[in-house]
């Protein structure tokens, strides 16, 4: 998530309205494995094609850490309402300074927790994108993280994902493991402890280094180097789920700037993830973006939005991603179109709740074209 972002997770909703009809999975779900042609993805056992469609998940604006204790039903209420607008994948951001306790010390509370998502992502018939590592919140993030060396940072890190894959390991729903959002490879020395961006968006802050002194190392191997060390974490436990980076895209004033070369990472990844949100006054920047991803494994846009643009342009971005994109996921926030209408009817509804609307209503249109064979929707 970069600076538009803090809109998404901010936006100040009303209180979740009506409901919908529980759906529940009449079949286990199937593990999801990359197409023999590297072009898509396709289920395991069946050999049908899939297409992940879904949502980044947020309720209200808040991280899901803060409220799933103390609510479980709202955050399972959510799943059924992401099912019901036909989201075949969501999106879920593990907080790291909620899930460990220290460098090699697992929170079992949250852990208990990430355990009973997976349940309910198999009930609901919901594949998920597991993007870990996250920072959001300063606050949130331990002083004795911030304090370590890279070697120290790495290896806990790789603790984080040595945990996250031994609960996840025996569960089909896990689409992908998504090593950490947004990255960046300093291009220089920072100062100790700078492994934040240090710009806030509201109280958020998505992006972080994955070193702190590239030491005469090229960035693009500093890239795959983490990626080997995480990867070999995960791989320890789980050795079907897909492994992926949610990347920032490249643009044409700074290229690549996250360090992260998708050519590079390429063979240290099972796809390409790429967070793209087309901008109005940009024409043909996101689709060129999108061209730079296309390396020889599969390309899911994790991330995407009207937010610079109007629906139909972002439908029209949509429609020309085909070209490269076989995934597509947007954002939700804990409101369905129903739940925006109510509020319309009432005068209560915002810009910004107009704008989740278009979007939601977009992807319901769009759904049969995009995600047309998805298999999780007849269980």
């Amino acid at each position: 998530m970069n600076a538009p972002r803090f809109f998404l997770l901010c936006l100040p909703l009303a209180l979740l309205g009506g409901c919908t009809t529980p759906h529940t999975a009449q079949t286990r779900l199937e593990r999801i494995v990359v197409a023999p042609d590297s072009r898509g993805f396709i289920l395991a056992g069946s050999k049908q094609p899939f297409h992940p469609w879904g949502f980044n998940y947020g309720n209200h604006g808040r991280l899901m850490e803060d409220f799933w204790n103390g609510d479980w039903k709202t955050f399972a209420g959510d799943f059924r309402k992401m099912k019901a607008l036909g989201a075949n994948v969501v999106r879920v951001h593990l907080q790291y300074g909620k899930f460990m306790s220290g460098p090699d010390r697992p929170n079992r509370a949250e852990f208990k927790q990430l355990s009973r998502m997976l349940r309910l992502a198999e009930k609901t018939g919901l594949y998920l994108d597991v993007t870990g590592l996250a920072c959001y919140r300063p606050g949130d993030t331990p002083e004795w993280y911030k304090d370590m060396d890279e070697r120290q940072h790495w290896a806990a890190q790789s603790n984080f994902w040595n945990a996250v894959a031994a609960t996840c390991a025996r569960s089909p729903a896990v689409f992908c493991y998504d090593l950490i959002n947004e990255p960046i490879v300093s291009g220089g020395r920072r100062e100790p402890g700078a492994w934040s961006s240090g710009h806030l968006f509201g109280h958020y802050d998505f992006v972080q280094f994955i070193t702190l002194d590239p030491a005469g190392r090229r960035r693009e191997d500093i890239a795959a180097d983490w990626i080997r060390v995480m990867t070999a974490a995960i791989r320890a436990h789980d050795t079907h789920a897909l492994i992926t980076v949610g990347l920032l895209p490249w643009t044409p004033r700074w290229g690549f700037l996250s360090g992260f070369v998708p050519k590079k990472i390429a063979p240290d990844l099972d796809f390409i993830a790429v967070h793209i949100y087309p901008d109005a006054k940009k024409p043909g920047e996101a689709m060129e973006a999108l061209r730079k991803c296309a390396v020889g494994k599969p390309v899911v846009i994790e991330e995407t939005f009207p937010l610079s643009c109007s629906a139909a342009e972002e439908e029209a971005f949509l429609c020309d991603s085909k070209k490269f994109a076989c995934g597509w996921m947007g954002h939700y926030d804990g409101c369905s179109p129903k739940d925006f209408d109510t509020l319309e009817r009432e005068g209560k509804l915002t810009l910004s709740e107009a704008i989740y609307r278009e979007w939601e209503r977009l992807f319901v249109k769009l759904k049969p074209e995009f995600a047309p064979t998805d298999a999780s929707q007849r269980h």
